[in-house]
């Protein structure tokens, strides 16, 4: 069974349905130059690269390509063009008992060729992100958080505002699951991560850190407004509660360690302050947060 999220596996499985009706489409291409008969309208008609099983799987997923490589999603489209435009001349040519021309293949080979090394690239991109997404909670894992806190980090110097690390835990987690089991477990932790998702705004990245545990990038002006965010959020998850069956719901809170990143901090640095602040939280009671002494 795959561990990859299921959105994923099944764009993956499109990918290699949709390559391999263009490889059955070039065996009607190779009947034609042989045969001499009509490789179908979807190939002689001028719009032929709108029309095959490909052409239109691209279109309608052309959103996911464009947000992974948005020129290389460009391109895919321009060779997979090129390469019936030559294809299709070449046929015509075939029909109507002329030699085909030479230039005319070496395009159709070479433009097939680039398309298929693209897409294998496209399908390794795809593989590579999601194994640094978590399939429970669909949320970032650690992998690239450094690289985000080094940006961000930059930003709040540029910009004389304020980066904060925060570490988030789901109280009374264990209970939960010795309680409900784990299919109960994971139900909660897709809920927070859900509730805290929109409750963030979208240029404040959200980690999955593994277990019951999240971390939040917080850029802020203030002190005070850095305060005002995390009551929200504790509000916010302690006021949607999780429902577990059709008469029984869970109410949920959560502890917070916040730590305000200094201007050449690293990200350890800053996660060890958030988590003893975490932790304070956890020993005073609960649902609640607290930031840590600089």
């Amino acid at each position: 069974m795959s561990d990859l999220p299921a959105e994923t596996d099944f764009f993956i499985a499109e990918l290699d349905a949709a390559v391999e009706a263009h490889m059955n489409w070039t065996r009607r291409i190779v009947r034609c130059a042989v045969l001499r008969s009509t490789p179908g309208e979807d190939v002689l008609d001028p719009l032929a690269h709108t029309l095959c099983h490909f052409g239109a799987w691209f279109m309608e997923n052309r959103a996911q390509f464009n947000a992974l490589e948005p020129e290389a999603a460009q391109r895919v489209e321009a060779v997979h063009q090129a390469m019936h435009d030559a294809i299709r001349t070449i046929c015509s040519d075939v029909l109507a008992g002329r030699t085909g021309r030479s230039e005319d293949l070496d395009e159709f080979e070479a433009s097939q060729a680039e398309l298929i090394s693209l897409l294998a690239s496209f399908k390794t991109l795809i593989l590579s992100n999601a194994v640094r997404i978590d399939p429970l909670t669909g949320l970032p894992l650690r992998y690239n958080v450094e690289n985000d806190f080094a940006l961000y980090q930059k930003e709040a110097r540029r910009n004389r505002s304020l980066l904060y690390v925060v570490m988030i835990d789901v109280d009374h987690f264990k209970p939960i699951n010795d309680t409900y089991g784990h299919q109960v477990g994971d139900l909660v932790l897709r809920h927070v991560a859900n509730t805290l998702k929109q409750g963030l705004r979208g240029d404040e990245p959200l980690y999955r850190f593994g277990g019951e545990e999240f971390l939040w990038l917080l850029k802020c002006k203030s002190a005070e407004e850095a305060r005002k965010s995390a009551r929200r959020i504790l509000a916010s998850v302690g006021t949607t509660p999780v429902p577990i069956d059709d008469d029984e719901t869970l109410r949920l809170t959560i502890t917070m360690g916040l730590a305000l990143a200094g201007e050449r901090e690293d990200l350890s640095s800053a996660i060890k302050r958030a988590d003893m602040a975490l932790y304070e939280g956890k020993q005073s009671g609960r649902n609640r947060y607290v930031i840590a002494e600089p």
